[in-house]
């Protein structure tokens, strides 16, 4: 049995506190129905603590999918939501991998959580597997080994693209290009020919997933990770 740490968002809203998002749902739910299925415990940890509020467009026909809908559905798992842990209240000795989930509500409060990096850090520097999807990689901009380097620098990534942006119709209402901001931190971003389609990229124990129809297969090889 191996312990894994799930991260989501606080933030309820763009810049425009009348555009709501929050967690995208099924990134959670489709990685902790893999992670449960093997044993293994799961905790909840987001920047402030506290309550993961929902993006309402991932709770909609068809994006809400059998396995999302059982969560939302369910009052103890919603409740697991409502009280999200605190960075200061996790010890990184305790998990084997950190698991950020996305949602557009990351992008506000991900990259600048000196608590998640500290934990990421950790993380990583004991040999553990630090993984993201969508959204989440934005909890991996900033985040420094304890020599300065960035853990992304040099190391093959995915995650939600510009052109994805677009597509959705939100890029104008974004706070930065995360695609970009990757590659400025020397991250070697990669992506699928076609948005949103499943897309994983695993550079040894970092393991990110390009968009939401990538939370199964990051989950997956995540897994595999562990098992070995």
């Amino acid at each position: 049995m191996k312990r894994i740490l799930h991260v989501v968002t606080n933030t309820a809203h763009y810049d425009d506190p009348s555009h709501p998002t929050g967690l995208w749902l099924s990134e959670l739910t489709h990685a902790w129905d893999i992670f449960a299925a093997q044993g293994h415990t799961q905790h909840l940890v987001s920047p402030q603590g506290g309550r993961a509020p929902l993006e309402l467009r991932a709770l909609r026909w068809p994006l809400l999918d059998a396995s999302a809908r059982a969560w939302r559905d369910d009052p103890a798992r919603m409740a697991l939501l409502e009280d999200t842990a605190a960075p200061d209240r996790i010890d990184p000795a305790d998990y084997d991998a950190i698991y950020f989930t996305g949602g557009h509500g990351v992008m506000w409060d991900f990259p600048d959580s000196a608590g998640l990096q500290r934990i990421t850090r950790e993380i990583w520097e004991r040999g553990c597997i630090v993984g993201a999807v969508c959204h989440g990689y934005c909890g991996l901009l900033n985040t420094r080994l304890s020599d300065g380097r960035l853990l992304v620098a040099g190391r093959r990534v995915t995650g939600f693209g510009w052109r994805e942006e677009i597509l959705a119709g939100v890029a104008k209402a974004m706070p930065f290009d995360a695609e970009a901001e990757m590659a400025r931190r020397g991250a070697l971003y990669r992506k699928a020919w076609l948005p949103f389609v499943p897309h994983v990229v695993a550079d040894g124990r970092l393991v990110t997933g390009q968009n939401p129809a990538s939370a199964k297969a990051t989950a997956r090889h995540i897994a595999r990770l562990l098992r070995e």
